[in-house]
């Protein structure tokens, strides 16, 4: 059985293309594409269940049109529009850089006490300032200068956080 902790949400798919069980695939993190991957996880009726990859091509830098195996009629895919897709942290570890969508569940350490801050909810990108959104409503600055450390195994991020910040 997979556990929530052992995956991390990269997108959701959409609806079928054509007749042989494909299906539009949205995405944030292209890190199936950038790692050996065999699989992606579906979440299905709350679930979490591994899904063979046959083989996909990219519409757009967001938007790929996905093909898994035994999923062979417009039928089988459109039982899967709207199911949440996750992959596997041990795969995505394997690879060097961490990627925004890596860290979400993480918990925030502020540098200056050592205490726990709280843990990410969401990744906010759609600004120059990248902001870590806490569970709590809160937003963090998610600069590179204020990042101390990234603990993969501890699930922490360890940032300077700004004095006073906090309060607001």
């Amino acid at each position: 059985m997979i556990r929530e902790e052992e995956v991390y949400k990269i997108g959701k798919l959409g609806k079928t293309h054509g007749v042989k069980g494909e299906i539009s695939f949205l995405f944030d993190d292209d890190v199936f594409d950038r790692v050996d991957a065999d699989y992606l996880i579906l979440r299905v009726d709350g679930l979490l269940v591994p899904f063979f990859i046959e083989e996909y091509r990219f519409r757009s830098d967001a938007n790929a049109i996905m093909k898994f195996e035994d999923i062979d009629t417009q039928e089988q895919a459109r039982e899967l529009t709207g199911c949440e897709v996750y992959f596997p942290r041990e795969l995505a570890d394997s690879d060097d850089a961490i990627t925004w969508a890596a860290i979400v569940g993480f918990e925030i350490i502020d540098n200056a006490s050592g205490k726990s801050v709280g843990r990410i909810a969401s990744i906010d990108d759609t600004t120059l300032n990248i902001l870590f959104c806490l569970e709590d409503g809160r937003l963090i600055p998610a600069s590179e200068e204020l990042i101390i450390d990234i603990d993969k195994d501890g699930k922490t991020i360890t940032i300077d956080i700004p004095e006073g910040l906090l309060e607001l």
